[in-house]
């Protein structure tokens, strides 16, 4: 048989486009399942996204790590062109948070929690009241300051950035601070090193991001409890006067030790609810949103969602708590983002905003900086939705069934477990590390759980889980086929 150059052309490009079609089919990818829309902001204006508020009449807040607030309009649509930003504020010191209450926009800036108004109705604040200002500032570059939302009672929480990475050069760097309903600023927690976002879960807990550097061998998800201790000793000098709040200063961790062996000598130490395993996971962990939208994101209601800076990704979290303490595990969820992701907040519509800047840090998207927003596309998508831990090993729950022959099938599994140092120095390696035995692995009746028997679970290590082998019963692999759970508390029963 004898084909034309044409027909040569036309089948090769059938078969490519069959190919393609094929597997595409076979592999989806997160934009499948999650769409992103960069938001065309001003020509003139730089906004470095760091934190973001939903307003009741629905516009988005947002401020700028260079001073500024803008407002914009119509945040959810499907085109969000340059003239829906408007300048709402100017002048401040580094915002890094916002939160609304009672008609007032609060934001979190170097030396104080500003309110804002505006009375007139012309767009533009034209009050500023100081809110809380208890602690110092001396003007370090590295002296950040995150605030979270207001909590039931009407409190909010503040962490301090250390000056530098070691010390504590002005009042309560290197603090999470408690301001109440009136304004009054209160020690809260010792040991905050380097905070990227703060955020709470469903049970109104409140979560921290702390960076790699000394006293934390990587990027940790940590949880602000009053009158504990974060892990950095750096601005210890100020229980002199906070004292009679938080009580005693802790006593000394031991540089080169482990986490674990520390909590258990430091009565005030919580280890990190999360370890991100550092470059697997991110490099410089940041915003926090909760989903709390009741499944308008997809199928991981009331999980958190973690961004980081020098990836530019968002990173999804579950955490259970085993004896009071939290811990739990991380998993990917989307990367592809135009700038160094900071700012993240769930919309009460299930939109995911997220925004930032790669200042002069640099990150893999490569945009000086972005607002951006991520969206359901209503397809669910096949992924390990939650790894609890079991007096034996892990169940492992699914947003779709598994196919039971691959599921239960051994070699479907590896898993490895590593700690980091807990020292003075900056960051740490990998360190300890452990292959432990898969024995079994049982599929649910229903094909949404699998309950792995693990011999050699390891207290104090992630748990670096890799289920490659998994497909669903449309014989699709898992989106993401890893995990990574950090155990602080082994289950006895």
């Amino acid at each position: 048989m004898k084909y034309s150059n044409s027909n040569i052309v036309c089948v090769a490009a059938f078969l490519c486009l069959g190919f393609a079609s094929a597997s595409h089919a076979a592999s989806p990818t997160e934009a499948d399942y999650y769409q992103i829309t960069t938001f065309e902001t001003p020509k003139d204006e730089v906004i470095e996204a760091c934190g973001f508020q939903v307003m009741p009449d629905g516009r988005l807040a947002v401020c700028s790590r260079r001073g500024d607030i803008f407002m914009v309009a119509d945040p959810l649509a499907k085109k969000v062109a340059a003239d829906n930003f408007s300048v709402y504020a100017r002048g401040l010191h580094e915002p890094l948070s916002l939160a609304e209450k009672d008609g007032w926009l609060y934001a979190t800036q170097r030396p104080e929690v500003t309110r804002m108004q505006d009375v007139d109705g012309d767009g533009t604040a034209d009050v500023f009241e100081t809110y809380a200002d208890g602690w110092g500032v001396s003007g370090d570059y590295h002296e950040y300051a995150f605030g979270s939302k207001f909590d039931a009672d009407g409190n909010m929480l503040v962490t301090l950035c250390l000056t530098g990475s070691f010390s504590s050069a002005v009042p309560y760097r290197g603090w999470a601070m408690q301001i109440t309903p009136d304004g009054e600023t209160i020690p809260f927690a010792s040991g905050v090193r380097s905070p990227g976002g703060v955020g709470a879960n469903l049970a109104g807990d409140v979560f921290y991001t702390d960076n790699q550097g000394p006293w934390n061998g990587t990027c940790g998800l940590k949880v602000l409890q009053r009158g504990k201790f974060a892990g950095h000793p750096g601005g210890w000098k100020w229980y002199e006067s906070a004292e009679s709040v938080i009580g005693k200063q802790p006593v000394e961790p031991v540089s080169g030790s482990r986490l674990w062996i520390e909590a258990d000598r430091i009565d005030e130490l919580v280890p990190p609810a999360i370890l991100f395993p550092y470059d697997k996971m991110g490099k410089s962990a940041s915003g926090i949103a909760c989903d709390t939208t009741g499944g308008k994101f997809g199928p991981f209601d009331g999980q958190l969602f973690v961004s980081d800076q020098t990836q530019s990704r968002v990173m999804r979290v579950f955490l259970e708590q085993v004896d009071g303490v939290y811990q739990g595990a991380c998993f990917p969820f989307r990367k592809g983002f135009a700038s160094g992701n900071v700012a993240t907040e769930m919309s009460p519509s299930g939109s995911l905003f997220v925004g930032g800047t790669n200042r002069g840090w640099g990150s893999v998207g490569n945009k000086p900086f972005a607002v951006e927003r991520l969206d359901w596309t209503g397809k669910v998508p096949f992924e390990i939705k939650e790894m609890s831990l079991t007096a034996d090993g892990f169940e492992l729950r699914f947003t779709k069934p598994v196919d039971a022959k691959t599921a239960s099938d051994l070699a479907s599994y590896t898993m490895t477990t590593y700690a980091y140092e807990y020292r003075e120095q900056y960051g740490s390696p990998e360190v300890d590390h452990t292959e432990p035995t898969i024995s079994s692995a049982t599929v649910s009746d229903d094909g949404m759980s699998v309950r792995l028997v693990v011999d050699g679970l390891q207290r104090g290590h992630v748990h670096e889980l890799h289920a490659d082998g998994i497909r669903g019963t449309d014989e699709l692999p898992l989106l993401h086929s890893e995990a990574y759970y950090t155990v602080n508390r082994l289950q006895t029963k």
